[in-house]
């Protein structure tokens, strides 16, 4: 063979035993490695095994990387971690000792935390209790999780733990078996935490559930379980004569409560069936919360039937609860959607309302109407029937409009109205020709003959039941220290009457229920009221002289506290009015009766006179009326019973002069 093919020869043969080679490295990788790796390990198990605590497992941990030995734990103390590494030194097999070993320290605060890192697989950092062995922990820990579950324990050894530790681990780790991955639960000293999104729905409401109930000694802190996303989210109310049901997702637990608490309200006493989830998957573009009350808001306009948000829309069907409720639903839908919530159907029914129902119920700061009424003339007609009689109490109308109501509604209404603005607080509530009256009275005989009032009050064909309960007795005050109060209510006091007017000025209320309330303390105290009248104009001086001359003219004063003889002899015209006195009060009536109202305080509504049925002529169209002082009077004493005096404590006294009502103490 020539010479020139040789060195060819000699590099084809180096390329034939490469794969003759790289088995060989094979051979030794697999089968000889592993061999080093288990003799290396068994080389360092006897300085292991001297590093036994007191519980029984050894602190130092080695792990063979090829020939190299790695050691790893938390040492008591330096000269024992030294020790120790210079015993690993020492050994033939290794080629290097790699040290991972630390010094157990105090950790402040304690701190630890399992973490899903798979499926199946959590992942323990932070700080254990040096007290107990890592195979004692993990094998408790263990114990809490899903069968097959591996740990990679990455925790290091420290003293400072929290009592009964391995219970609050093994809490917090097998509430990982409800979190995805990511899923964290900690431990801060004895505050748990826990993070993550659920898996599912019975995941997230089983987590929140057993959150309740921690480990004796350890609190809940922070908690931010997310909700697990759902393709189709939907939320419905649904609405019944039981109540009201709920159904779907709500995406946060704040969000659910807003529910909750708009459908107790919504359900008006009625039960609560509460199905909602928490779950994600609302479009980031709506806003829950508007949903919720939108949802109700379009609920508030039927009696039976649902509403439901799905794929986006908004829907409403079922029963409205009156004629005008379609085309309100239907001004909803197209202009108080919230953003992001396109408009589905209305589908509503008008029926006869059965029962036809209506409340008019009176509190300490208004009487509000409720309900249904046939017509807007049913609705003046009732309250009318009620402006009259309340002096401060604004009367708030939220009544519709709707078809079924008994002929003589209006008639039954107007007649009960003085029946509920007489108690301290009360309702009236009709159901077709049932009408039931409920309150409480500040006079025993008041609420006694509630029953009777009502009987008389109503129409034929009616039906009533009456429940009025009597408040306690107030307190008692001894006849002197009434006599200072008196003096002290109406000290500094200005009754004086806008000119030509009985109407109680807004100056007059703070006077009013200070006497009021010692009234009602003092039962013995009567009072006298004298209206006055305007002050004479220039003109007639002669008028004016002929008052001053008056045998029982009184010396103007603003309050008179002493009693006048003649006072005590007059009859108590507001408990037991004379014919001539009711003859006067109808006519004061009558004259209330077509008036407007006017606001007191913070708006509150007293009578004031209205417009005259025909225009007075130009020359008398400015006089005030001709028994203006009494008018005065009765204004006086009627906010003064309503106040809470009895009607035997307070009477009409004489006229007195020009100036401001004058008010006295009886003997």
């Amino acid at each position: 063979m020539p010479e020139s093919f040789a060195p060819g020869l000699r590099r084809a043969g180096w390329l034939a035993g490469l794969p003759a080679l790289a088995l060989i490295w094979v051979s030794a990788t697999l089968y000889a490695a592993p061999q080093i790796a288990d003799r290396l390990e068994a080389e360092g198990a006897t300085v292991a095994a001297g590093t036994a605590t007191a519980t029984g497992e050894p602190w130092l941990r080695l792990e063979a990387r090829g020939r190299d030995l790695l050691a790893a734990g938390e040492a008591p103390d330096v000269g024992e971690r030294e020790t120790v590494l210079s015993r690993l030194a020492g050994l033939d097999g290794p080629h290097r000792i790699v040290s991972e070993v630390g010094i157990v320290e105090t950790a402040a605060p304690f701190q630890w935390a399992a973490i899903r890192s798979g499926p199946n697989r959590i992942a323990l950092e932070g700080s254990r209790p040096v007290e107990i062995g890592r195979r004692a922990l993990e094998a408790r820990i263990s114990g809490a999780l899903n069968p097959g579950t591996t740990l990679g324990d990455t925790a290091r050894a420290a003293r400072g733990a929290p009592p009964d530790f391995p219970s609050a681990a093994a809490f917090l780790a097998a509430r990982l078996s409800g979190l995805a991955k990511g899923g964290r639960a900690a431990l801060s000293d004895t505050v748990l935490s826990l993070s993550g999104e659920a898996l599912d729905m019975p995941a997230y409401e089983a987590l929140r559930a057993s959150l309740s109930d921690p480990p004796a000694g350890f609190s809940i802190g922070r908690i931010e379980i997310v909700p697990p996303v759902v393709p189709d989210y939907r939320f419905v109310v649904e609405k019944t004569a039981r109540g009201i049901g709920l159904d779907g997702f709500a995406p946060t637990a704040s969000d659910r409560e807003a529910a909750l608490r708009a459908a107790t309200e919504a359900a008006a006493g009625g039960t609560v069936d509460d199905h909602l989830l928490a779950a994600r998957g609302l479009d980031p573009a709506i806003d829950p919360k508007g949903l919720i009350a939108f949802a109700f808001r379009l609920a508030e306009l039927i009696q039976s039937g649902r509403v439901a948000f799905a794929d986006g829309a908004i829907s409403v069907t079922g029963d409205a609860i009156d004629g005008q409720a379609i085309p309100d639903a239907e001004a909803l839908m197209r202009d108080a959607r919230p953003a992001g919530i396109k408009a589905g159907t209305v589908s509503l029914t008008a029926r006869p309302l059965s029962p036809y129902r209506v409340v008019i119920r009176r509190t300490a700061d208004s009487v509000t109407l409720t309900g249904h009424l046939p017509d807007t003339a049913t609705r003046e007609r009732v309250l009318d029937a009620l402006r009259p009689r309340l002096f401060r109490e604004p009367v708030v109308d939220r009544t519709r409009l709707a078809e079924g109501a008994p002929p003589d509604l209006g008639a039954a209404l107007a007649a009960a109205a003085p029946l509920v603005t007489s108690p301290a607080s009360g309702e009236i509530a009709v159901s077709d020709r049932a009408l039931t009256l409920t309150g409480e009275s500040l006079y025993r005989e008041t609420a006694s003959r509630a029953p009777e009032r009502l009987a008389e009050a109503l129409p034929p064909g009616w039906t009533g039941q009456a429940a009025v309960s009597a408040r306690q007795a107030p307190e008692r005050r001894d006849p002197e220290t009434c006599r200072a109060d008196f003096a002290a209510a109406v000290a500094g006091a200005d009754l004086r009457f806008p000119a030509g007017s009985p109407v109680l000025a807004p100056s007059f209320y703070p006077t009013l229920d200070a006497l009021a309330a010692v009234a009602k303390a003092c039962p013995a105290l009567r009072i006298a009221v004298s209206g006055t009248a305007d002050p004479a104009k220039p003109k007639a001086p002669a008028a004016a002289a002929g008052a001053e001359a008056r045998p029982d003219a009184v010396e103007p004063a603003r309050i008179a506290s002493s009693a006048k003889p003649d006072l005590a002899a007059k009859p108590d015209s507001a408990a037991t009015p004379t014919p001539q006195d009711k003859a006067k009060d109808k006519t004061k009536d009558s004259g209330k009766d077509s008036g407007k109202t006017t606001k007191g305080p913070a708006g509150k509504e007293a009578a004031k006179p209205g417009k005259p049925a025909a225009k007075k002529p130009a020359e008398t169209a400015d006089e005030p009326p001709p028994d203006l002082p009494r008018l005065r009077a009765q204004a006086v004493i009627e906010y003064l019973l309503q106040a809470g005096a009895r009607p035997e404590q307070v009477s009409v006294g004489p006229d007195g002069p020009a100036g401001p009502v004058l008010v006295a103490l009886l003997p």
